[in-house]
């Protein structure tokens, strides 16, 4: 149980009446709150957002702003939205009142004349509430941060593994099956990693109201197409047939098409997953009137009835496969769900019963504007062979990304530290640089500031290679002065956008 310290605790009292005003502040002192005052709706606003109070004990009938929209601006600014109001009147006094001031944002809402012993106990339990929301909204941040600080540890040995992996197949592209074997779950493990990494950062980013969608037209066949070739390995690897069915008219949906083709793909890893190997999995589309409907169907392990209403949310999983230990994280699934609200659509699942296989319906509003050209992509200073700076303080990550790129052409030197960066770009004028953000003598954000002011032709491409890859880490990079912004492990899929074509 929480302490009860009203000594800790600073009151706004707001009334525009003296003398309720000053018999409601005696009480409150008495009590050992500490306590400020406003006699109107402005000084109430400025005063909260100067003093920060724990708590505004406001009252409705005030002579410049009602005390109505007094709260409803204090709950809407970012800076005040977490003050408690305590709302009060000795006028509005109906139910009709106390409902349109609770909607309004209001914690509690008092009829005035209020006994004294009623006033304090009220102001305690906000306070009490008001520290449980606090301590909660710390979980959350440090919640948050661990999830970002995990991401990155995580990434960071991910990067030199792909790298070593690519590697090792340019070397020796021809080996035993058994050895090609071992590379194809080497690749497919950390693959399934990489899936995890960024499935637990969205998760956190739309908790946050932080995710951003790039809007786009966008076709759904090319939709469908991405998340198989994602979800193809799985499917593959246990040995389903897949049926896949979609109209023969050109369908555009308005959104984000990473995205878009992530909720299909996760649909489909999830069929798979909890289908029995040799099972079957069908993915349909068509329209409704101004609306596309995607359908996924599996003869799997189907779901329990209790269990329908519960499917979508995080951490959720309801049952596993009989062949196969429970893997995954149960977020999947509430992935699909936030992602296909964000876009303005619904996600819906239908069951039979546990072993009758299951039915995933997407359903998105159609965009029937023309899709927009892509824009051009970066390309690099040149051609063909390409002068590259690796800058990594993690050696390995750093080596294996330089021995790659030599192995397709490429000329390349290293550095691991800001200051050797400098000085390589220097020396070595490249036309690509790939730069970590997290090294030890400074950050890769100076780093990037440094290369950009370096009296050197400054058409080279400066790349994060980072294992920071949330939306506000690319654009702190891009207002740096990089060009783009990769999460690590780097895809190698994605360099082409720069002019390197490295098989993955």
């Amino acid at each position: 149980m929480l302490p009860d310290n009203n000594s800790d605790a600073l009151i706004l009292n707001v009334d525009d009446s003296d003398g309720a005003r000053y018999a409601k502040s005696r009480i409150l002192q008495r009590a050992g709150f500490k306590v400020i005052e406003a006699s109107n709706g402005g000084d109430a606003l400025l005063r909260a957002r100067q003093d920060r109070p724990n708590l505004i004990l406001l009252d409705v009938k005030l002579p410049d702003i009602n005390g109505l929209e007094v709260c409803r601006q204090l709950k809407g600014g970012a800076e005040t939205n977490t003050i408690l109001v305590l709302q009060t009147s000795a006028s509005c006094i109906g139910t009709a009142d106390k409902i349109r001031a609770l909607d309004g944002g209001a914690d509690n809402y008092l009829v005035e004349p209020i006994e004294a012993d009623e006033l304090i106990a009220n102001v305690k339990a906000l306070l009490r509430l008001g520290r449980v929301e606090r301590a909660l909204r710390d979980v959350d941040r440090r919640k948050d941060e661990f999830l970002a600080t995990l991401a990155h540890e995580l990434r960071n040995p991910l990067g030199p593994i792909r790298t070593a992996l690519a590697l090792l197949c340019k070397l020796d592209p021809v080996v035993p099956a058994v050895q090609d074997n071992a590379r194809r779950t080497i690749a497919r493990h950390t693959d399934h990693l990489v899936r995890l990494v960024d499935d637990l950062l969205d998760v956190s980013r739309i908790s946050q109201g932080k995710i951003s969608l790039q809007w786009e037209s966008v076709g759904l066949a090319s939709v469908i197409r991405s998340a198989l070739e994602t979800s193809s390995h799985s499917i593959e690897a246990r040995g389903h047939a897949l049926d896949v069915n979609l109209p023969q008219e050109e369908l555009w949906v308005c959104g984000d098409a990473v995205r878009l083709s992530q909720i299909v793909a996760n649909l489909l890893l999830n069929a798979a997953k909890f289908t029995a190997p040799g099972g079957r999995i069908a993915i349909t589309a068509v329209r409704e009137g101004d609306n596309v409907r995607i359908r996924l169907s599996d003869n799997g392990i189907g779901i329990a009835a209790a269990s329908i209403d519960s499917i979508f949310g995080l951490f959720e999983q309801s049952g596993h496969s009989p062949d196969r230990v429970q893997d995954g994280l149960g977020i999947g699934l509430s992935l699909v769900r936030n992602l296909v609200t964000l876009h303005g659509g619904q996600v819906s699942v239908h069951s039979p019963g546990v072993g009758l296989g299951s039915t995933f319906e997407v359903l998105l509003p159609l965009d029937a504007n023309v899709p927009l050209p892509a824009a051009p992509a970066p390309q690099a200073a040149t051609g063909g062979s390409q002068r590259i700076v690796v800058v990594d303080d993690n050696r390995d990550a750093a080596d294996t990304l330089a021995e790659l790129l030599e192995m397709y052409g490429h000329t390349v030197r290293t550095a691991y530290t800001g200051a050797q960066a400098t000085e390589r770009t220097l020396e070595f004028k490249p036309d690509i640089v790939f730069l970590d953000i997290g090294l030890p003598d400074m950050s890769g954000y100076d780093v990037a500031v440094k290369l950009r002011q370096l009296p050197i032709p400054q058409q080279f491409l400066l790349v994060a290679l980072t294992g920071y890859g949330q939306e506000h880490d690319r654009q702190a990079a891009l207002q740096a002065g990089f060009n783009e912004h990769f999460a690590k492990p780097v895809d190698f899929g994605k360099l082409a956008i720069l002019g390197l074509h490295i098989a993955p």
